[in-house]
């Protein structure tokens, strides 16, 4: 089966929908009979298993303040779409039977639109939320897909009366993110201090800065940020605030993030609106309690394994980083959340799942219906 993953952001951001299908990509090229292609704006790797074509594009920080309207609803719209000539060079659908992305509108529009009645397939991946499979107003009419991996079960729910649908969360390697002694002086914290991490982009959906409000409520504990994004300079300035030398706002790159949940004590998520943070999963192999909010989609991920709080309210937030201070170095409940990570969550066995709901859509007739006929690209 060749199979063609296709993100903006692929080689060069390192946040949750490109680390997801990178390491996608590596656990499918492992299978014997799956090639597989990214195209990005990053750059090929030399260890990389898979092939992987370089097309330009302009960086969505540039766009931060750009207006936001119909069809370029935000910086990272606008960076999809400069992405788009690129990709209508760089791909031809001759060389693929299935497509893929999670990027909506102008990817998914392209990659269904170059191609003939006998494929290839489109899957598209909830890794970015449903919105745009629900919504039928203004762009949101023009979506479309052969398969649609949902990443949580609500998602699922949704959409699958609508699709040929799946439910594949997201994933982790065990053997990269493991528990273990972090290398603190490193990153400049001191090494008996009490730690809370969050990973995450610098966004408002994020509400990091409410989480930098409930850590500051914690009697001396020093908390680490590793992202980026259009709240960079809020978050900075919020954080040495209210926690001065306690706070750590960090730029890492991907292969220093296993040794920075090492260092952690607790893991803090604010989010309350997430499709399936590769961060839970992570933080879950690696053995460290995570304090986030409590929904429907973080008790079917986490299941026993996490304190779930209102994260709309600081001081439960607060109370919730107390109490997993004190379990942190239990082993027994370390290796009880490693083994959930491992039981539901490598990403060796959901690609796997991913390759048979590939071959399922694959034996699928094709429909036109699912065609873009209103425009040529």
């Amino acid at each position: 089966m060749r199979i063609l993953i296709a993100l903006p952001g692929l080689h060069r951001v390192i946040r949750g929908a490109e680390v997801a299908f990178e390491q996608l990509a590596i656990q499918l090229a492992a299978l014997p009979d799956c090639q597989v292609t990214l195209i990005g704006s990053g750059h090929p790797r030399a260890d990389d298993p898979y092939q992987f074509h370089h097309v330009p594009c302009i960086a969505r920080e540039t766009f931060e303040r750009w207006p936001a309207f119909p069809f370029l609803r935000g910086h990272y719209v606008y960076e999809e779409l400069t992405f788009v000539p690129g990709l209508l060079g760089a791909y031809n659908p001759n060389n693929y039977d299935v497509t893929v992305t999670c990027s909506y509108p102008y990817t998914n529009w392209l990659l269904r639109a170059k191609r003939n009645k006998l494929g290839p397939k489109h899957i598209f991946v909830t890794q970015n939320g449903d919105w745009m499979c629900i919504a039928d107003n203004a762009e949101y009419k023009y979506f479309g897909c052969d398969g649609l991996v949902c990443t949580n079960p609500e998602y699922f729910e949704r959409n699958k009366a609508n699709y040929p649908s799946v439910l594949i969360p997201n994933g982790v390697d065990p053997n990269l993110f493991s528990p273990g002694l972090g290398n603190r002086a490193k990153l400049g914290i001191p090494a008996q201090a009490p730690l809370a991490v969050m990973v995450s982009a610098l966004i408002p959906s994020k509400r990091v800065l409410e989480g930098i409000r409930s850590a500051a409520k914690v009697d001396g504990l020093h908390l680490a940020i590793a992202g980026d994004g259009e709240l960079r300079v809020e978050v900075k300035a919020l954080g040495e605030k209210l926690l001065g030398d306690r706070f750590h706002l960090l730029k890492l790159p991907r292969e220093a993030m296993p040794d920075l949940y090492r260092c952690a004590n607790v893991f803090l998520h604010m989010s309350q609106d997430e499709p399936s943070a590769n961060v839970y999963i992570e933080a879950l192999a690696t053995g460290l309690p995570i304090v986030t909010h409590d929904r429907p989609v973080t008790r079917w991920t986490l299941e026993n394994e996490a304190i779930l709080v209102d994260t709309s309210q600081e001081d439960s937030v607060a109370e919730g980083l107390k109490l997993a201070l004190h379990s942190k170095g239990d082993s027994h409940y370390v290796q009880s959340r490693r083994d959930l990570a491992i039981r539901r969550f490598s990403w060796a066995s959901l690609a796997k799942e991913y390759r048979e709901f590939f071959e399922s859509v694959c034996q699928q007739p094709s429909s036109l219906s699912n065609q873009i006929q209103h425009y040529s690209l």
